[in-house]
């Protein structure tokens, strides 16, 4: 990108927000826009099913408010502005009926929740940003009957803060176990172990066929073997995709599967000068022999995020970026930390020595190496496979590494 030029972000979520930050941070003195959807400054979500739920937690605080951001850092900060197209050949995002030029763009607009038939009636949310917390939170302050559609991260973590508030809640789930998609039958028996252990009705492998209303305002739930729940709410963890319509026809390669963005190793797409960080990117990753991989999580978008301003700034020093993706999420007083992949040959399960829960350990296998591994409430020994899994170890090495860990690993 030329000296000086202007540097256009689409997204204002954390990929986005990095992406500016390290543009500033980086040297970069010409013009740095961000634009959101949201009316607010960036801030972090994780907290959104997690620590905004709790009884008397306040709105979220952005990383800078939007002073800082403008004043301190110098960007021109568009808030409540959608991009609805993309001119690649023009370098221009369209804004409606506004076209704003760019010199190198970062695309970083995240992904949305998938609609659901009766999504619009009061009392039924998604819960993907400060107000949907909000929603929820007042719902469970009320002592609202609750069903959650979906036993994935976000609904299991609702399931969890209802039942520390000690509210009744059931959990809606069309697989065999939670989380089967992503972590597969033996973590997700896991999951579930979870989940009624601390009293949660857990209803597997069960669909929705239709939600009931009473004047715009849900009164429960239909379920495909015929049982009805009542619910004052019902939360929906159906699964995202990524947020990415105002790019179609625009050029830039989006995967046939979820329109998510199609990019090298490096984070650049096939359309000059763009580049994609966060929950919308497809990258090649090493983990998976070089297939792509998308991956959702708070640490890759972050990293995504200021690895891509620097290479829309510099993109003659463009290099592979392939950082371990890492999760973690809080369920019923247990920590559940990843680190890795599961898109794997096969998984062992290591189960805590005395029975419980805490240290219990999945190690992923691919090819005879080690790519992924969960942990439940041993921080210490991810952060150790963590980096067996970046240097590409064996995975027998890595097995024997995780039982020795265990046995004299603490909190």
């Amino acid at each position: 990108m030329r000296a000086g030029g202007r540097l256009v972000v689409v997204g204002a979520g954390l990929a986005g927000f990095r992406a500016v930050e390290t543009a500033r941070r980086e040297g970069h003195a010409g013009e740095l826009v961000l634009l959101g959807a949201e009316e607010r400054a960036p801030y972090d979500r994780p907290p959104l099913s997690k620590a905004a739920l709790a009884p008397g937690a306040t709105e979220p605080v952005p990383f800078r408010t939007a002073e800082e951001l403008e004043d301190d850092l110098g960007i021109d900060l568009r808030l409540g502005e959608e991009a609805t197209g993309l001119d690649t050949a023009a370098r221009e995002v369209v804004l409606g009926g506004e076209r704003l030029a760019y010199d190198a763009l970062v695309v970083a607009t995240g992904a949305r929740p998938r609609a659901v038939p009766g999504d619009h009636l009061a009392g039924v949310t998604h819960l993907r940003t400060a107000d949907d917390a909000a929603v929820v939170r007042r719902a469970l302050d009320a002592g609202a009957r609750t069903v959650v559609v979906g036993a994935g991260f976000i609904g299991s973590e609702v399931a969890s803060a209802a039942r520390a508030r000690g509210l009744e809640v059931t959990v809606v789930e069309a697989a065999d176990v939670p989380l089967q998609r992503s972590l597969g039958p033996e973590v997700g028996r896991l999951v579930t172990r979870l989940h009624r252990d601390a009293g949660v009705d857990l209803r597997l492998g069960s669909g929705v066929t239709g939600l009931t209303e009473v004047a715009g305002h849900v009164t429960g739930l239909a379920l495909e073997d015929g049982t009805e729940l009542a619910a004052d709410l019902v939360v929906l963890g159906v699964g995202v995709a990524p947020s990415t319509g105002w790019l179609e026809g625009s050029g830039v390669d989006l995967h046939p599967r979820d329109r998510g963005v199609v990019c090298d190793d490096t984070l650049a797409t096939n359309a000059p000068g763009v580049w994609a960080a966060g929950d919308v990117v497809h990258a090649p990753h090493p983990l998976l022999g070089g297939d792509l991989l998308r991956v959702e999580h708070w640490t890759s978008a972050a990293e995504q995020g200021a690895a891509a301003a620097r290479h829309a700034l510099d993109p003659s020093s463009a290099q592979p970026f392939a950082p371990v993706p890492y999760v973690w999420s809080d369920l019923f007083g247990h920590r559940l930390q990843l680190v890795g992949t599961s898109v794997a040959d096969g998984v062992v399960v290591l189960d805590a020595d005395d029975g419980g829960v805490a240290g219990t350990t999945a190690l992923w296998h691919r090819g005879g190496q080690v790519v992924g591994a969960l942990v439940v409430d041993r921080p210490r020994v991810v952060m150790k496979l963590r980096r067996r899994i970046a240097d590409g170890g064996p995975f027998d090495e890595a097995l024997h590494a995780a039982r020795e860990l265990l046995g004299r690993a603490g909190t």
